[in-house]
């Protein structure tokens, strides 16, 4: 890690901690040894080949992984198996997938009235004013009454955005948005999370969509075989990389 976003990570409050964070799944060892402090209001980029623990890594965070070894803290609090633990966590941090796992049952507004209503005992009336303020900041408000299987890709990726937003997150993961969407759905995802860079909200992002992390990241960390091998800011990042690994993998994802 440079000393430019040390001195930055020292001076800013810690919102996620993980030390030492170990994972297995039988015989393989999905994460070494994680050490990550991420800061209030960051916007990290997370990047690396197929089965370096991108996303394993992020899933802990909420416990949707169990870790083995080593210590994870989320806004102060202690992600272990207090069941109370984990659903405070669970508040606070929201999660968008690869796929948009929206009920297809329900129409979109009541895709994000859902959560609100059964988890936080919020009235109807209320959970739909929120929902449907961030429908309009997604971009969609007209879709409300539709069901997910009669919008794109890229318009079902845009209501999973706002069912997280909905909960009040103080954190966004991201697992890869954009990798289940068409070319030409990417651009409008894409928007939307940089707006929501925009306000300030902690996020965290597993992508390969490289123009996204030199733009919006305030670091960059490449991974590979369950560890991290380097981060950086964007532009030490992708103009002076510093190890072998992390070279050869920027020349096959980025045009030359």
């Amino acid at each position: 890690m440079s000393a430019k976003i040390q001195s930055q990570l020292a001076a800013e409050k810690t919102v996620i901690e993980m030390r030492d964070v170990n994972k297995w799944y039988g015989d393989f060892h999905v994460l070494k040894d994680i050490n990550l402090t991420v800061a209030e209001g960051e916007r990290i980029v997370i990047c690396g080949p197929s089965g370096s623990g991108k996303s394993t890594l992020i899933r802990c965070i909420n416990h949707l992984e169990e870790h083995q070894e080593g210590t994870i803290t989320v806004n102060g609090t202690l992600l272990d198996k207090n069941s109370k633990n984990i659903t405070q966590i669970r508040r606070e941090v929201g999660m968008v997938f690869q796929q948009f796992n929206l009920f297809p049952h329900m129409t979109i507004l009541d895709n994000l009235c859902f959560a609100p209503v059964w988890a936080r005992n919020m009235p109807r009336a209320e959970a739909e004013e929120i929902a449907n303020r961030y429908l309009e900041r997604v971009g969609i408000a007209e879709q409300k009454d539709k069901f997910p299987g009669q919008l794109s890709g890229g318009q079902q990726q845009r209501v999973a955005i706002a069912r997280s937003l909905c909960m009040s997150p103080s954190i966004m993961l991201f697992d890869e948005p954009t990798s289940a969407l068409d070319p030409e759905m990417i651009k409008e995802v894409l928007d939307v999370m940089i707006e929501l860079a925009g306000t300030g909200m902690t996020m965290i992002c597993v992508t390969h969509e490289m123009s996204f992390a030199r733009s919006v990241a305030d670091r960059v960390i490449f991974m590979d075989g369950g560890e991290i091998v380097e981060e950086n800011t964007p532009n030490e990042f992708f103009d002076n990389p510093q190890v072998d690994r992390t070279q050869q993998f920027l020349s096959q994802i980025l045009p030359h």
